[in-house]
């Protein structure tokens, strides 16, 4: 089942000042933040010295509404108006990978649907109409 979706905004290394400017401008809450540097680190892909401060993921409520928002990671390309994305959460990893699928019929794939620390299923497609969407599977922890 498909949970939510909202803006998921993609900034070029200043997403911790965009915070800041949205918690006054939007009476925006901060839910979470976490760096590049704070993640689990692959041995294999070490994150450079220029990353480590970089937003990965934050994290606001505006009224009752979502706001995502990211850093390009150092050396990915950033292009003016390719800023927002649409961020969808699903609750099962089946439902994800259905959802891919059909998103990406004449689409482009960016990040194949991969397990990551935050996710059992999480990847980017832009789709044949030019919008990138942000598949994200949360499955609820029965522990």
């Amino acid at each position: 089942m498909i949970l939510g979706i909202y803006p998921h905004l993609v900034l070029e290394g200043n997403v911790q000042e965009a915070v800041k400017f949205y918690e006054d401008a939007l009476d925006a809450i901060v839910l979470g933040l976490q760096t590049f540097g704070e993640i689990p680190e692959n041995p294999q892909y070490p994150t450079p010295v220029e990353a480590k401060d970089r937003v990965i993921n934050a994290h606001l409520k505006v009224g009752h509404t979502d706001l995502m928002l990211s850093d390009t990671y150092p050396g990915h390309p950033y292009q003016i108006g390719s800023q927002v994305t649409t961020a969808l959460i699903i609750n099962d990893v089946e439902k994800s990978k259905e959802v891919f699928e059909k998103l990406q019929k004449g689409g482009q794939i960016i990040m194949p649907l991969q397990e990551t620390f935050w996710s059992p299923s999480y990847g980017h497609v832009t789709d044949k109409f030019g919008v990138t969407w942000q598949i994200s599977t949360q499955v609820a922890n029965n522990k």
